[in-house]
């Protein structure tokens, strides 16, 4: 019990000590500094924090730095525990004595790289809204001022919403310090409304400083700036934004904001309702993707509360595009007008319209313009500035989603374009020559004028004619046009550029007319004469003169006859006669005619009235060139005064029109045109040869201006026909529709019927077709040979020319029947058969012992019987095999010949089956003929029913009878030894009769093959008890001695021949016939 006393008192002295010492050393340490930490926020000053124990006294305390051992230690008192001190280059001593003990000190050494740069926290200075933009700018102080320059600074400002200050954004401004404190500023537009919610922005500082060694970190973020939103203002409510320009695909928020104690039901963006997010108590938004163009009205924006409803109106178009082809020009040096193409529309109108503004940088003036939408082209006009020739222009475009701008630099003195030119008036006039004056607004002082006169005549020539002229201020400007021609009209017209530097000429003015006065005719009509038939007259014509010929309207015309100077007539004809008739009777005379116009007369026409004669005068063929005649002739040396060519139509109801053209001496072909010529008409030219002392008719040519095909085919007949050949002929087709020179005609033919409907032989495809080409046109006949006799054929007739083929005439003929043709097509037929009539009677004749043996042998063979070879539809009843049938026979006569042997025998009465060898006594054997007898024969008729045959009786059998014939067989069977043998009742071969049982033995077999013989091989057709044991063929009996008794195989009843009898061997006896019928022609062997 002590013990343990002891221990415990022990224990508790020693817990005692233990914490006696651990108080003294915490009294020791009361007042320590420690945790020293220094940040810098400009890199020259930084502050030093530290901590002490908080059961220090408090009081000062002693703060002691020295930055190396050479600098004196500065030492100073804080009652706060934080110090600025400078910061050093390397490092720092820093020596902190708390007050209360002796031991509260403590040193400490701060390296540079130990103490954190942190940028002061930036102060924002402002934060406007722009509410219209959805736009926000910031602004604050970069407080460079206490940094070295050329510091990279980097901002980061942060974007909140709403109450629950959600983070929008944070974006990451650089810029650079210059030692100087510059005001920063940054906007930022909001997806959003700034009225939809309230709005938040922070900022805070990087600085990399790269020569500071020490850890760099971000500044503090700035208390955060706020923009309320319309949900934070009693009393705010509606829809934002209001009446906003958006650009078309854009992504626009819509807010709606209300009361506190009103409900929103929905919000509609055009007709459409989208879902709403909430984005405060009081304030609802929706969101429109990617917003189409809207009409000119704008898009409205509706939201809808339980008790009334707000909205407002969204315009979505597009940005401007940039002006393109900027053009400036002046017209009177007192304005510049500048003219673009705008692009595409904005489809922004009024008050949001695209606005313009051209400035001119040389002069930093600056002029709005006012331009219509609906124009393709934009106008602007800009005052020209004086003494200024070069401008430098920039074309502003802008609207409320975006701008767009174009340069243009320019000389005006070389972008001269006149205005058009005014009052133009003719001052002058005579028959060549035309003066006009204009009126141009406009100062052109300095610049020289080129103008551009055109000049239009009254038939149809346009002529330009540039006059220069030095330009004034305005004023006007005259031109003198001459080389005019008398008594026409003229239409004129001016325009006007600048001379030195073209640009662009003016618009036309309006147009003056004006005819020049009138002229004597340039030179006297083209003349031709012809006498008339009678030579007692001569008419003389002449041509009208062109306008520009006649230099005025033609009254007349003066026509004189001349003798050697002598006057011999004279007449006046006025217009519009082309022709008169001068009496001379048989002289000649030198024939004159003047044109008269009001201003005076022109130089005679003269032409002589003498025709040499001509001798060997031809006709030739002109070629047809489409537009018109070409005509060719040899050269004439003796023709010193040229050629005339003369025509008129060859036929027509109109009277002859004559007409001529003139050639010099050395021309040997030309081309006649007239306006008259027609294509298809024939035209007669002459060509005369002018000599000295008269014309000369030297050739006739006809020709057509373009040849056609002929407008009918020649009329054409059958003139005679033959059983191979058809005489065909033919008339002339008229001149008037030949339309061409035939160049030969085509006579085709076929074979075909008449039918209205049938197509043209040219048409038809008929392989058989075929063309005659005549192309000697003096024959008028043509023979078709090779033809078929009895056969109508289709003929067509057609002319051709070098136009092409005319419309056929056809014709239908039948040739005649060919009789030779029809006799030999009888007799060859007839020859023939008759030929193969011969040939076979020879062939049969000598062959006939083969053809004897191949198809009627004496005893045919029953194994090449093809009736005998039983099919299985044979047995199972076929209704259509009728070769056995039972049918009656009725033969007229039968010829048998009787044959008596010396020993007749039957070894084997037994029928013998299809199978079983028979040898047939060859010819020459001791057979001989020794009896002839010709019996009548007439069975009986047979009727039997197949269907159920009697067993036995004579009721169904057939008899044959058999006179004076004695057997040539004899039986070796016993009359007694009968087994009973049933009618055959299957299908197959039936004989006449049964044989009878006693009249056949069956020997050394066995019931078996007895009941076996029943259903197999041959059978007979009925019972042999009813044959007539009479009969000349029947086998007589041994034991009977009865030469009458008789057995054998009478005729079946679809053949009148002898059915083959048993045969024993070689010696048995052959019955011969030698009797003739028909049917045993080929059966019986001639007599050697």
């Amino acid at each position: 019990m002590w013990e343990s006393s002891s221990l415990r008192c022990l224990l508790a002295l020693a817990i005692l000590c233990l914490r006696s010492l651990v108080y003294s050393q915490e009294i020791g340490s009361l007042g320590d500094p420690q945790n020293l930490k220094c940040v810098t926020h400009n890199l020259h000053k930084m502050l030093c924090t530290w901590d002490v124990s908080s059961r220090g006294r408090r009081g000062q305390t002693d703060f002691c730095y020295a930055t190396n051992d050479l600098t004196p230690q500065v030492c100073f008192k804080t009652k706060e525990r934080r110090v600025e001190i400078p910061v050093p280059e390397s490092s720092i001593t820093v020596t902190i004595k708390s007050p209360g003990t002796a031991f509260a000190t403590k040193e400490f050494v701060i390296h540079q790289k130990d103490i954190s740069f942190v940028p002061a926290t930036p102060h924002i200075l402002s934060l406007t809204p722009d509410f219209p933009t959805s736009t926000l700018n910031l602004k604050w102080s970069d407080n460079g001022l206490v940094f070295p320059y050329g510091l990279d600074a980097l901002w980061q400002i942060q974007i909140l919403r709403k109450e629950a200050m959600e983070e929008v954004t944070q974006v990451t401004y650089y810029s650079k310090l210059t030692h100087e404190d510059i005001i920063l500023s940054w906007n930022w537009t909001s997806d959003m409304p700034l009225e939809c919610t309230s709005h938040y922005v922070k900022i805070r500082c990087y600085i990399n400083a790269t020569q500071f060694v020490g850890p760099k970190d971000w500044s503090d973020w700035s208390p955060a700036e706020v923009i309320p939103g319309k949900d934070t203002e009693p009393g705010g409510s509606g829809v934002f934004p209001l009446d906003t320009v958006v650009a078309v695909g854009s992504d626009v928020t819509f807010c709606c904001v209300h009361e506190e104690d009103q409900r929103i039901t929905n919000m509609t963006y055009g007709s459409k309702s989208y879902t709403m997010m909430q984005l405060s108590s009081r304030s609802h938004a929706i969101r429109v993707l990617n917003a189409s163009a809207s009409n000119s009205s704008g898009t409205n924006v509706v939201c809808r509360l339980e008790n009334g409803m707000d909205g407002s109106v969204v315009f979505v178009g597009y940005a401007p595009d940039i002006p393109q082809n900027l053009s400036c020009e002046t017209s009177n040096f007192l304005i510049i007008k500048c003219t673009w193409k705008p692009g595409r529309p904005s489809g922004l109108y009024g008050e949001r319209k695209t606005k313009y503004s051209l400035f001119e940088r040389i002069s930093s003036k600056n002029v709005s313009c006012e331009v219509n939408e609906m124009n393709r082209d934009r106008v602007c006009g800009f005052p020209v500035l004086p003494d200024q020739k070069t401008y430098d222009f920039v074309l502003d475009v802008s609207n409320p989603i975006g701008q767009a701008q174009s340069s243009l630099l320019v000389d005006i003195t070389q972008r001269v374009h006149p205005k058009t030119p005014e009052k133009l008036t003719v001052i002058g006039n005579n028959s060549t020559s035309i003066q006009l004056r204009w009126f141009i607004n406009g100062s052109f002082a300095g610049i020289r004028l080129l103008c551009q006169i055109e000049i239009i005549s009254g038939h149809s020539e346009k002529k330009l004619q540039n006059v220069s002229m030095t330009g004034g201020k305005s004023s006007s400007y005259t031109a003198q046009l001459n080389e005019l021609h008398p008594n026409t009209n003229y239409q004129f017209r001016v325009r006007c550029s600048a001379a030195d530097h073209f640009w662009r000429w003016s618009d036309w003015s309006r147009g003056v007319d004006q005819t020049t006065s009138e002229a004597p005719p340039s030179r006297g009509p083209d003349i031709w004469r012809e006498r008339s038939p009678s030579g007692e007259s001569l008419k003389v014509f002449w041509k009208p003169l062109s306008l520009s010929e006649a230099n005025g309207k033609i009254v007349s015309h003066e026509v004189s006859c001349f003798l050697l100077e002598t006057l011999l007539e004279h007449k006046v004809v006025t217009e519009p006669s082309n022709s008169t008739e001068i009496k001379l009777g048989k002289s000649d005379c030198i024939i004159s005619v003047v044109a008269k116009n009001h201003a005076g007369s022109s130089p005679p026409s003269r032409i002589t009235s003498v025709e040499l004669p001509s001798d060997n005068v031809t006709t030739d063929q002109a070629v047809a060139m489409g537009n018109g005649i070409n005509i060719s002739w040899d050269s004439y040396p003796d023709m010193t005064c040229g050629y005339t060519v003369k025509w008129c139509r060859s036929s027509g109801s109109e009277p002859c029109i004559v007409d001529w053209q003139k050639f010099p001496s050395n021309t040997t072909n030309a081309v006649i045109k007239s306006a008259l010529f027609k294509p298809g008409v024939r035209y007669n030219f002459s060509l005369y040869g002018c000599k000295s002392t008269g014309y000369q008719l030297l050739k006739n040519i006809t020709g057509y201006m373009k040849e056609l095909p002929p407008k009918t085919a020649p009329n054409f007949i059958v003139e005679e026909t033959s059983s191979d050949s058809i005489l065909v002929k033919w008339e002339d087709i008229p001149v008037e529709e030949c339309r061409g020179f035939l160049k030969g005609y085509l006579l085709s033919f076929a074979k075909g019927e008449k039918d209205a409907l049938k197509p043209r032989l040219s048409e038809s495809g008929n392989p058989e077709l075929k063309v005659n080409n005549i192309t000697d046109l003096t024959k008028k006949s043509m023979k078709i040979l090779d033809l078929q006799g009895k056969t109508s054929y289709q003929l067509e007739l057609q002319a051709y020319t070098a136009g092409g083929l005319s419309p056929p005439n056809s014709l239908y003929v039948v040739t005649k029947e060919d009789s030779v043709g029809l006799i030999i097509a009888i007799l060859i037929p007839v020859a023939v058969v008759v030929l193969l009539g011969v040939l076979a009677s020879i062939f049969c004749y000598r062959k006939r012992e083969w053809i004897k043996e191949t198809f009627y042998p004496e005893i045919p063979n029953p194994e090449n019987s093809k009736a005998l070879q039983f099919q299985r539809n044979i047995c199972e009843g076929n209704k259509t095999l009728k070769t056995l049938e039972m049918n009656p026979c009725t033969p007229n006569s039968v010829e048998v010949v009787e044959t008596q042997s010396t020993a007749p025998k039957i070894e084997d009465t037994e029928m013998m089956s299809p199978a079983a060898e028979t040898t047939v006594p060859e010819d020459g054997s001791d057979s001989e003929m020794e009896n002839h007898v010709v019996v009548s024969y007439c069975p009986p008729i047979i009727e039997e029913e197949i269907s159920n045959p009697p067993m036995d009786g004579p009721g169904g059998s057939s008899q044959v009878v058999y006179i004076d014939i004695q057997s040539m067989y004899q039986p070796q069977i016993k009359p007694e030894e009968e087994p009973d043998i049933d009618l055959v009742t299957t299908a197959g071969y039936k004989p006449q009769m049964q044989l009878s049982i006693s009249a056949l033995k069956m020997e050394g077999r066995s019931p078996v093959e007895e009941e076996l013989d029943k259903t197999t091989g041959y059978r007979p057709q009925a019972n042999t008890s009813t044959w007539n044991m009479g009969t000349p063929d029947s086998p007589g009996s041994v034991e009977s001695n009865n030469e009458n008794a008789s057995f054998g195989s009478p005729c079946s009843i679809n053949s009148r021949q002898f059915l083959l009898p048993p045969k024993d061997d070689e010696d048995s006896p052959k019955p011969i016939n030698t009797g003739w019928s028909f049917t045993h022609f080929f059966q019986n062997k001639p007599n050697d």
